[in-house]
């Protein structure tokens, strides 16, 4: 058992600085597009001590790396709309859009891997519903296009962690993480000179004083640290306790954007309450899911449509 509590006490570091990344990208003063170049430029560094470059290009098949960094460009997106939320509107609005990729991926991921919807995962969407409508109606419409950008990081999300598990098989986790990280820093260093030309002079392309503290803490501990506690714990975990404690991530950044940011200054009940139905969707999420699962195995039927065995992974 010794190794089950430390496998849930990684996997809640693991989500907790995941949480965090969202209080960093307020308080770091660049642009978003500049805040993601440093971030995967800085962690895709870190991971050459950690992945075997050369073992990556000399063994994998060209066209699963091409793959691969396909998904890293859909990667690059994502943070973009993500870091582009939280400027546009709080980390706490971008933190409960990301909280509807479940609902996402439970449209996407039938689709990419040829299963069938359920029926429990439509109504749970639909529950997202009243939930985000409670805040858009709640907050500044200033703050609307923060929301939307969430909703974009939240779709993203979904469809390249489907991706992702579709393509898991063909190589090893570190060289998927440092393939992807580095074709998003590729391709946003050839977005960079246009952004450069486009923005003028008024742009802020190196970080400065702290920026450069949060920046590190963001690719170090909340980017290559946690995604190595993460991967070390799902040895041990099941893919239902892993997916449930997950789900935690938004409440510990709206928690921290309490604490840190005093975010609940500028936030009307409303938007509580929208966060209260949107997380009792997501929380119910993997509770029916394996209820269904074990319904499914009692009457004798092929399981296959409700995702992956909830093995040791």
């Amino acid at each position: 058992m010794d190794h089950i509590r430390r496998a849930y006490l990684e996997l809640h570091i693991a989500v907790f600085l995941f949480g965090f990344t969202a209080i960093l990208g307020d308080l770091i003063q660049l642009s978003a597009l500049m805040l993601v170049w440093w971030r995967v430029l800085l962690t895709a560094m870190s991971l050459l001590l950690l992945a075997r470059v050369g073992k990556i290009f000399r063994d994998l098949p060209r066209r699963t790396i091409l793959q691969y960094m396909g998904v890293g460009v859909l990667v690059a997106f994502h943070w973009l709309a993500f870091y582009g939320s939280i400027k546009l509107s709080n980390a706490s609005i971008a933190l409960i859009c990301m909280a509807t990729t479940s609902f996402f991926t439970s449209l996407i991921e039938p689709l990419v891997m040829r299963q069938r919807v359920q029926w429990f995962e439509i109504v749970l969407g639909l529950l997202i519903i009243p939930g985000m409508a409670l805040i858009v109606s709640s907050t500044e419409a200033s703050m609307n296009m923060g929301i939307l950008a969430g909703l974009v990081s939240a779709l993203l999300a979904a469809l390249f962690a489907t991706l992702n598990k579709r393509l898991i098989g063909r190589a090893d986790e570190m060289s998927i993480t440092f393939l992807e990280l580095g074709s998003a820093w590729l391709f946003l260093s050839l977005v960079l000179p246009f952004y450069i030309i486009g923005g003028g002079h008024q742009l802020q392309l190196m970080p400065k004083g702290m920026d450069w503290v949060y920046i590190l803490i963001l690719a170090l501990l909340c980017t290559t640290l946690a995604y190595v506690l993460a991967l070390r714990s799902l040895r041990h975990l099941t893919a239902f306790a892993s997916n449930l404690t997950v789900n935690l991530e938004p409440v510990y950044g709206i928690a921290m954007a309490w604490l840190l940011l005093k975010e609940n200054e500028e936030l009307p009940p409303g938007f509580y309450w929208g966060v209260l139905i949107i997380m009792a969707a997501v929380f119910s999420y993997p509770l029916l899911r394996r209820r269904m699962r074990q319904a499914a195995k009692r009457a004798g039927h092929n399981p296959s449509g409700y995702g992956p065995p909830e093995n040791v992974e």
